[in-house]
């Protein structure tokens, strides 16, 4: 079920009528070999049994050298957000970010096996590409193309689209038949980004969402939202979802919040339009085909946040960006907006069980602090990685006063009600067909996961004649 990505030449660029050696990327791929030593995408093979061993790949809290990484787990559960920075992604002008919000019974795992597949099926595209170029005698062309070029851009634009589009597709294909993970009611969200020099392309499915931080004219800082969260009562999503005989409706005691629920059955509730799993609604609507789009960048563009939506459900664009932007060190950006996310969970929703939070911070000039910032901090490279578990941490509330800030909307503001006491019972039954690893993983988390499944569907029961 693997990926395996391997190729057994360099290839060579060539510019002018000299024939040269030349150092810009591949046209096609983003990459290509120079007289340079310099690592690309044919060196070595990449399969999801050695990724530990790959360079320059970070998903534990931690920093890179050019972004900083921090989850934190919520009090819902296990941990079910995970996420990734991988530089040196095909070649060294390429990286690829991503953040993966998991949920149901097996919400966890999804999201890890998505983190770690997702990437090498992006490589394998483009390998397969850059092997059938190769064979029709493809011409090589700059990766940083500008918008005067036109037609290159264009194609550029349109292989990382399709590419996207072939790798999610095959991700979600590997889930629904994968031998030991049941995908049928658990699913995760993706919001990926591949920075390609000034390109940056965008996957995304679900409400994780990526943000941008950047100067105007005036050199104020402002905040610009690059995906959009696919909630089912979007107009086209909840067309699509209507027209494959699904449901999007809301619950009485939660009317901000939309959900997805299967023609027969008052279940699972998914509060978003788009995942990879939940094959209980495939049929019905909820697809993990990602939206795609390209974005040039300027020097005005600072830095990219992707967080999950425990952060979006109490922090605005605005605030995320203030507060990355304000951090005392690059290394700490993720860790500090975490820890900004569990406060206004404490002071907007106490009687709300916190999400979990997972963010990534890449800084588009390059730049990262170095070691010594994680001193001044309190925060040693042993403490960063011990933190990986995501436990939920108190932190102090302070005498900062509640302010109103805008929510993304797949929250409960009030307790659980007796309903979902009584679908705990029902499911106490059948915590056996959970992984014994997931001890710590109560009956009521895992049919809830309250701001993205309601219940399981209960097939057992006959379906009503359409």
């Amino acid at each position: 079920m693997g990926c395996c990505v391997s190729t057994s030449s360099r290839s060579t660029c060539s510019s002018g009528s000299r024939g040269e050696a030349v150092s810009p990327l591949c046209f096609e791929i983003g990459f290509c070999g120079t007289q340079r030593t310099k690592r690309t995408f044919s060196d070595h093979v990449i399969t999801l049994q050695n990724l530990p061993s790959v360079p320059n790949r970070i998903f534990t809290n931690g920093k890179s050298r050019t972004s900083c990484i921090f989850t934190q787990q919520g009090r819902k559960g296990i941990n079910q957000d995970a996420m990734i920075v991988w530089e040196d992604f095909m070649s060294e002008d390429v990286t690829f970010c991503g953040v993966f919000d998991g949920h149901g019974p097996q919400g966890h795992l999804v999201a890890c096996k998505v983190r770690d597949a997702l990437p090498l099926k992006l490589l394998s595209s483009m390998h397969s590409y850059h092997s059938r170029q190769n064979g029709s005698g493809g011409a090589c062309l700059k990766g940083d193309l500008k918008k005067s070029d036109g037609s290159p851009e264009d194609r550029l634009n349109c292989l990382w689209k399709e590419t996207f589009m072939k790798s999610y597709k095959a991700m979600d294909k590997e889930l629904r038949s994968h031998p030991n993970l049941d995908c049928f009611c658990s699913g995760s969200t993706a919001v990926t980004i591949v920075k390609q020099g000034n390109n940056l392309f965008m996957g995304y499915i679900g409400d994780s969402r990526a943000v941008m931080g950047s100067k105007d004219s005036n050199g104020s800082m402002v905040a610009i939202q690059l995906t959009v969260d696919l909630k089912p009562d979007l107009p086209r999503e909840a067309e699509r979802i209507k027209k494959c005989k699904g449901r999007v409706f809301a619950l009485q005691d939660e009317p901000e919040v939309p959900r997805v629920w299967l023609p027969f059955d008052d279940a699972p509730g998914l509060a978003m339009a788009r995942a990879f799993g939940d094959f209980c609604l495939k049929e019905y609507g909820v697809i993990s085909i990602p939206e795609f789009s390209h974005r040039l960048l300027t020097e005005r563009d600072q830095f990219i946040v992707l967080a999950s939506d425990g952060v979006w459900d109490v922090l605005s664009n605005e605030e995320v960006v203030e507060i990355v932007s304000l951090a005392p060190t690059r290394s700490s950006a993720a860790r500090i907006l975490v820890d900004s996310a569990a406060r206004e969970w404490k002071l907007k929703y106490p009687t709300s069980k916190m999400d979990d939070c997972a963010v990534v911070c890449l800084f588009l000039d390059g730049k990262m602090d170095t070691e010594s910032d994680y001193e001044e901090q309190g925060l040693s490279s042993a403490t960063v990685q011990s933190n990986h578990s995501g436990n939920a941490i108190e932190t102090d509330d302070g005498q900062k006063s509640e302010l109103y800030l805008p929510r993304n909307f797949t929250v409960r503001s009030s307790e659980e009600s007796d309903s979902y006491g009584r679908l705990a019972a029902e499911f106490e039954g059948n915590v056996d067909a959970v992984s014994t690893e997931d001890q710590n993983w109560s009956g009521l988390e895992g049919v809830t996961r309250v701001n993205s499944l309601v219940q399981l569907p209960r097939f057992s029961e006959e379906r009503p004649n359409p």
